[in-house]
C-alpha cells in the first residue's frame, strides 16, 4: 500500500473542516475546552502487511550490525521522523515534516506494531516534526511555528478529539516573516529542570549579517527553553546552524545535540557535529565556523564570539546527523550503557553519498565523548542508492531501540539476541 492509498474519506472530510490557521485555532480552542470538533469518528489505520512490508524486510537483510544484534520491521509509518515513546503504555508517537503525527501501538507487546493511525486528526498541524514526553506523561508537539501539549495522549488517542492546549501560539515560536521551508523541522525535550527545550534551525545556509541581532534575540540558530506552559522563555544555546536531535545525559544532566553544517564548501568539509552544552549561554560557533573549526567564507574576516564551544565529535561531512538518544536500557551489552545512539540521514549534495546509518558514541568517565563508530549501516547501496534514510532513535521499555526512516516510511526495531 502506498502513501497515497492511506488517505481515507474521513480524514479528507476532517481536513476540509479546518482548512487554515484560523480554523485550526478554533479546533484547538474547542479541544482545550473539552468540546467536540465534529470530526468523523472513523479513523483509518495504515495496513501493516503487503508488498511494501515484504520489500522493506528484504532490504533489512542488507543491514550490518555488531554480532548478536538483529533488526526487524516494527511498523510501516509514512514519513516517519522523530519519535516519542509513551512512558506508561509504550505507544510510539511519530512526527513528520508534513501535517500529521502518527500513533503506533503494540498492544500484545510482541515488539511488532499492531496498529498505526493518525493522532489527533481534528487538529491541523504544520510540520509537527518534534515530539517529546515529560516524565509525567504529557506529550509535547513542536511544529514549525507552534507548540501544543496533549496531557493524556497515551490514553485518549483512540478518537479524533484529544485534549490539547497551546504552549506557544501559532506564529509565536519565531517571527512569521522568518518562516521558511528550509530548516523548519523542530525537535524538543523536557530537561532535568522540567523545562521545555526546543531547537530553532537557521533559515539560511549561512545567514546575512543583518539577521544576526534578530536571530540572537529570538533564538533562531539556537536552542530555547521555557516553562512547560510557555512562560519564561529564554535562549539556552546559540551558534547552532540546524540541530535536529538532542537529549540530556541522565548522569550529569548536560544537553547534547547534533548539528548539520554548511553546504557548498566541498565533499569533505565542514564536519558534522555532536555537541555538549554544560551550562546556559554557551555559543557553538556558527556562522563564524561552518562546522568544527572550519571558518565560513562569509565570516572569515570577522572575529568570532569569545569562548566558542567546539564539538565533542566531528562527524563525516554532510552525513546529516539528526536524532539521538542516551541509551539507558539493559538489553544491550555493557559497552553501550550510557552511550549515545545517533542517526545519520545521509548526504544529498556529495559527489559520493555518505551516511544513512546509525552511529554509536561512548563516553569517558568525565562525561565527555570517547569513541564514535558505525553501529548499523546498509541503507546506502553499492550503487549509491538509498533504500532507507534513518532519522531518529528511540528506546523501548525492554531496552531495544527503534530507528525511524522517512524515506522508506518505516520504523525498525534493533534488539540484542546473542
Amino acid at each position: 500500500m502506498g502513501q497515497r492509498d492511506i488517505l481515507p474519506a474521513a480524514l479528507i472530510v476532517g481536513a476540509l473542516a479546518c482548512t487554515g490557521p484560523a480554523a485550526a485555532q478554533s479546533n484547538l480552542e474547542k479541544l482545550s475546552s473539552f468540546r467536540t470538533t465534529g470530526t468523523p469518528l472513523d479513523i483509518q489505520t495504515v495496513a501493516q502487511t503487503g508488498p511494501k512490508a515484504e520489500a522493506i524486510k528484504r532490504n533489512l537483510q542488507r543491514i550490518k550490525l555488531p554480532p548478536g544484534f538483529k533488526i526487524d520491521l516494527y511498523a510501516l509509518v509514512p514519513d516517519a521522523r522523530h519519535m516519542a515513546v509513551g512512558p506508561s503504555t509504550g505507544v510510539v508517537f511519530v512526527g513528520t515534516r508534513k501535517t500529521r503525527v502518527w500513533a503506533v501501538t503494540d498492544r500484545d507487546k510482541d515488539r511488532v506494531a499492531d496498529e498505526v493511525k493518525p493522532f489527533a486528526p481534528s487538529l491541523e498541524m504544520q510540520v509537527p516534526n518534534g515530539v517529546c514526553f515529560s516524565r509525567d506523561g504529557f506529550l509535547f508537539v513542536a511544529e514549525h511555528n507552534r507548540v501544543v501539549v496533549f496531557p493524556a495522549a497515551e490514553f485518549f488517542y483512540e478518537g479524533p478529539d484529544v485534549a490539547a492546549f497551546k504552549v506557544v501560539g501559532q506564529g509565536e515560536l519565531i517571527p512569521i516573516e522568518e518562516e521558511s521551508y528550509n530548516h523548519g523541522a523542530r525537535v524538543c525535550r523536557i530537561g532535568p529542570d522540567n523545562k521545555l527545550y526546543v531547537s530553532l534551525g537557521q533559515p539560511y545556509n549561512v545567514p546575512p549579517k543583518e539577521k544576526l541581532a534578530l536571530y540572537d534575540r529570538v533564538g533562531i540558530g539556537g536552542i530555547i527553553r521555557m516553562d512547560r506552559d510557555g512562560k519564561n522563555r529564554e535562549v539556552y544555546a546559540r551558534g547552532i546552524r540546524n540541530s535536529v536531535g538532542m537529549d540530556f545525559n541522565p548522569k550529569d544532566k548536560t544537553l547534547w545535540f547534533t548539528d548539520n553544517q554548511v553546504d557548498g564548501m566541498g565533499d569533505n568539509i565542514p564536519p558534522g557535529e555532536l555537541n555538549r552544552a554544560t551550562k546556559p549561554g554557551q555559543h557553538f560557533g556558527f556562522p563564524w565556523y561552518g562546522g568544527g573549526k572550519v571558518r565560513t567564507e562569509e565570516y572569515k574576516d570577522s572575529t568570532p564570539p569569545p569562548d566558542v564551544v567546539f564539538p565533542q565529535v566531528e562527524m563525516d561531512a554532510h552525513a546529516a546527523d539528526l536524532g539521538m538518544i542516551f541509551y539507558t536500557g539493559k538489553m544491550f551489552p555493557a559497552k553501550y550503557h550510557g552511550g549515545i545512539f545517533s542517526a545519520q540521514h545521509g548526504s544529498w549534495n556529495r559527489t559520493k553519498p555518505i551516511g544513512a546509518r546509525v552511529m554509536f558514541t561512548s563516553l569517558k568517565p568525565d562525561g565527555t565523548a570517547d569513541k564514535t563508530e558505525v553501529f548499523a549501516e546498509g541503507w546506502l547501496t553499492e550503487q549509491n542508492e538509498y533504500v532507507g534514510r534513518p532519522v531518529d532513535v528511540a528506546q523501548l521499555a525492554d531496552g531495544s531501540i527503534l530507528v525511524s526512516d522517512d524515506f522508506a516510511g518505516a520504523i525498525y526495531r534493533i534488539a540484542y539476541a546473542p
